[in-house]
């Protein structure tokens, strides 16, 4: 009683509800009021993570925390049967498990249109698309010369595409051998664009592009004047696989790595053009035939995260071992390539000059991951060796000698955190309340199940000058990102329609 005595009014936004404080009472009043969704009220926002090894997506609510539902994708489910009728064995194509990474929503220009979710599997280079209608996986896709899909799944503005990309470059085509010691020439990566039919969703594989050796990491789908780039991160640009060696050794060595900008629409006049041949089943398209698909822009080693600011003009790529973000800006990357204004090509593919496509470095902090965006001129960038959240200014920049002063404010988090992301974070319109840190460790933060502990997701205000932690909540292992939309942009059914039935 005496908790709640001095907090007459709701939570702003809630209904108004929402992460927005309840003023009058303690901070810990105040989270306890902001996530408090009472019984038979209902949460303001869907929130979908990927389950790791699991091979499913775990569904809860923001702001309550609470696990709703589990959504089978690439592994039987005994507690729906998902994966023992004909129906969705057959999709599963014989495979038992999958490494689910990294879902994606369909997208309407620049917005959530609730229709699909979109989802790789890291282990097996399949992405799997969720009918939000139901909540049920209906396609799984194979995708041949992709080995570890990790740069998915980033969707188009208007969902013209998915991305996919190669982590682990292996020998070209698909089913070839040839030893490590010739990794550097004769193991390739592999780009791909899956086209996403407007009308039902279904996924067709429209090309490939080959890329060199490198381990292709994340990406994410340029936007409003950067629409028409994909754009992804790399490392191991040294093309090392020493026998006995330590890759994080021997694929640091250079100062930097890189990201790939990719003009989808480049691809698709190249394959109109003859320029991409059929291997596997693949329109596969080499850049020293078709000029101009792709560029690379360097970045500070082993970058993990790049992420496409919500009005298309920043691009901001994260090198783990650099304390900095580098923020690109797409009319200096537009301007580089007109100019033909490059430091060399590779393979192909040339390396646009640094100094000319670089907007800023912004000194976030130790082991900046991923960064996403608030809609109001702010990035929130992870730092995994930090436990740390920082909150920085986006351009324009009025003292860019004086960095320091645009990192705003941080906070700490419960522990080394990987993934990020806020309310709607990757459209064109982010709501700037809430964000969840996906974190890979939380020891001594709930009641102990033994040796193995869960992952942790933090709930986190963002809606004011200063960022507060509101809600601790654990997960199984292991989320690697998430994604969140209006509650009333999804509108699922409840009972099928009769004349979709089959029987």
């Amino acid at each position: 009683v005496l908790t709640l005595s001095g907090c007459a009014s709701e939570p702003p936004g809630r209904g108004g509800r929402g992460a927005r404080g309840a003023g009058g009472g303690s901070d810990v009043t105040d989270a306890a009021l902001a996530t408090y969704v009472p019984p038979g009220d209902l949460d303001e926002y869907y929130l979908f993570y990927s389950g790791g090894h699991s091979g499913q997506i775990f569904v809860s609510g923001i702001p309550s925390m609470r696990h709703i539902a589990t959504i089978p994708v690439f592994t039987p489910y005994p507690g729906t049967g998902y994966g023992f009728d004909d129906e969705t064995k057959e999709m599963l194509g014989g495979y038992t498990w999958g490494d689910s990474h990294h879902p994606g929503f369909s997208e309407t220009n620049g917005e959530y249109d609730g229709r699909w979710l979109f989802i790789n599997d890291n282990a097996n280079g399949r992405m799997a698309r969720i009918d939000l209608r139901d909540f049920k996986t209906k396609q799984i896709l194979k995708i041949p010369h992709i080995s570890a899909n990790h740069g998915s799944s980033f969707v188009t503005p208007n969902s013209e595409y998915v991305t996919m990309s190669t982590r682990m470059s292996v020998p070209f085509p698909e089913g070839t051998y040839a030893d490590v010691s010739e990794y550097g020439t004769k193991y390739k990566g592999v780009i791909a664009g899956i086209k996403i039919d407007p009308d039902d969703g279904n996924m067709t594989l429209a090309w490939e592009i080959l890329a060199p050796p490198f381990n292709y990491d994340l990406g994410d789908a340029g936007k409003g004047p950067s629409d028409g780039f994909m754009f992804l991160t790399c490392y191991n640009s040294e093309r090392e696989f020493i026998e006995g060696g330590k890759l994080e050794v021997t694929a640091s060595q250079k100062d930097k790595d890189y990201v790939l900008a990719v003009d989808w629409r480049a691809a698709e006049q190249a394959v109109a053009d003859g320029k991409a041949k059929n291997i596997g089943g693949a329109m596969v398209i080499d850049p020293l035939d078709a000029p101009g698909v792709a560029y690379f822009m360097p970045l500070a080693k082993s970058p993990h995260g790049v992420d496409v600011s919500s009005d298309g003009q920043w691009i901001i790529g994260s090198g783990k071992l650099s304390p900095t973000t580098t923020v690109y800006n797409i009319d200096k990357i537009k301007k580089a390539i007109a100019d033909q204004d490059f430091e060399e090509t590779i393979d192909g593919i040339p390396v646009l000059t640094y100094n000319s496509v670089r907007e800023a470095e912004v000194p976030v902090g130790l082991g900046p991951l991923h960064t996403q965006f608030d809609g109001r001129g702010y990035a929130y960038t992870s730092l995994f060796v930090e436990s740390a959240v920082a909150k920085w200014k986006l351009p324009p920049y009025d003292d860019p000698a004086n960095m320091e002063q645009y990192v705003l404010d941080k906070i700490p988090v419960a522990y080394n955190i990987g993934h990020l992301v806020s309310a709607e974070g990757d459209s064109m319109s982010p709501d700037g309340n809430y964000l969840v840190a996906l974190n890979k460790l939380s020891k001594g933060r709930h009641i102990s199940v033994g040796p193995s502990i869960p992952e942790s997701a933090q709930l986190i205000d963002i809606s004011g000058d200063k960022m507060k932690l509101l809600y601790d909540a654990f997960t199984e292992p292991e989320p690697h990102y998430s994604v969140t939309i209006k509650a009333d942009k999804i509108n699922a059914i409840e009972v099928y329609p009769k004349e979709e039935s089959d029987n």
